[in-house]
């Protein structure tokens, strides 16, 4: 029995580390057939008294990228009838390449990885197995970050802390994208509508059966990380408030308590005024308690404004994203799925 293995490997101006990219993951992926082979099967409790076959596509979706990117891919697609590549009409963001590359994969599982190398291609192999084991998503968890700057990693360990705290979905510390998915797992995922899209948290909210793999992240194999400081933030942000109404409540909080200080000290002012018989000058407390209340209101406007705006994307009903092409499919093996209105398959 023949079951496909799909991976999807997102790329944005990754020239400089695409060519050793596709080589060190063909060669992986490529092994694992011998290794299913030669496994013992009655561990394989997926698919249990049948023999497992693998075979396997490599998806890679090409975001808008301004360098030779799309070159070398279309040119690995010829050479190597594996090889499917989704060309995008502009750049659209990881996390929605990362999707349509899981909307065109046909697999029976699918493992989404970054081509810089930083989260190795080898460990596949592990993850395919506990997943023929019986496990529906295997979640790569980081007990090392190679290479990375000391803010970085303190960011990056404080941002899932904070996201567990406020989360109603349990996602996992310390946790990236890459990962493998079942079928019945990439189904669910495809149909979830939401532009916004955080898919680890959406992997976790789907639920099925989920584990565990530790593993080392290595240091990027060339170029740079697409994922500067403001970029960081904003995917916090998206993070938290995809998977999150606790900032609603906060703003309703700080709401309750500025008008609770502000009452005090309307208290206060009449006790002077009538009790005391002292009139207060209070400029000086009287700007601190404009400023205090204007900057709560317009904390809370700015968490409604970013709810909000999800709602109006959500409501203008756009395609995720545009496809200019996908190669290396041909007619008789369209992608499963394409949210886009321009489908050229080659």
């Amino acid at each position: 029995m023949k079951k496909v293995l799909s991976v999807v490997i997102p790329c944005y101006n990754e020239e400089q580390v695409l060519p050793g990219a596709i080589d060190r993951i063909e060669r992986a992926v490529a092994s694992l057939e011998d290794a299913v082979a030669q496994a013992d099967q009655s561990a394989l409790t997926r698919f249990p008294g049948q023999d497992v076959q693998i075979d396997h596509e490599l998806i890679f979706v090409n975001d808008g990228s301004t360098d030779g990117t799309l070159d070398i891919l279309r040119s690995s697609q010829k050479r190597n009838p594996h090889i499917r590549v989704v060309n995008f009409a502009r750049n659209f963001g990881h996390q929605i390449a990362a999707t349509a590359g899981i909307d065109a994969s046909n697999g029976d599982a699918v493992v989404l990885i970054d081509c810089d190398m930083q989260d190795p291609p080898e460990t596949i192999s592990k993850m395919l197995f506990l997943w023929l084991g019986g496990y529906d998503v295997v979640y790569a968890t980081r007990t090392r970050r190679l290479g990375e700057t000391a803010f970085k990693k303190l960011t990056a360990k404080l941002f899932y802390r904070v996201l567990a705290a406020l989360s109603d979905t349990k996602i996992p510390v310390d946790t990236g994208d890459f990962r493998l998915m079942d079928r019945r797992v990439v189904d669910a995922l495809t149909a979830m509508p939401e532009r916004d899209r955080f898919i680890r948290g959406m992997v976790s909210w789907v639920g099925f059966r989920q584990i565990s793999l530790p593993y080392e992240r290595a240091e990027r194999s060339a170029g740079e990380s697409k994922y500067p400081l403001a970029k960081m933030l904003s995917f916090a942000l998206n993070g938290v408030l995809s998977f999150s109404i606790k900032p609603l409540k906060l703003a309703s909080l700080m709401g309750i308590l500025s008008s609770m200080l502000a009452l005090a000290g309307l208290l206060y002012a009449l006790y002077s005024k009538f009790v005391l018989n002292s009139a207060i000058s209070g400029w000086t407390s009287l700007m601190i308690a404009v400023l205090f209340i204007g900057g709560v209101q317009l904390f809370c406007i700015g968490v409604l404004g970013e709810y909000v705006g999800r709602i109006y994307k959500h409501a203008q009903d756009r395609p995720l994203y545009i496809v200019e092409g996908y190669y290396g499919y041909g007619n008789e093996k369209p992608p499963r799925k394409t949210r886009s209105p321009i489908v050229n398959v080659e």
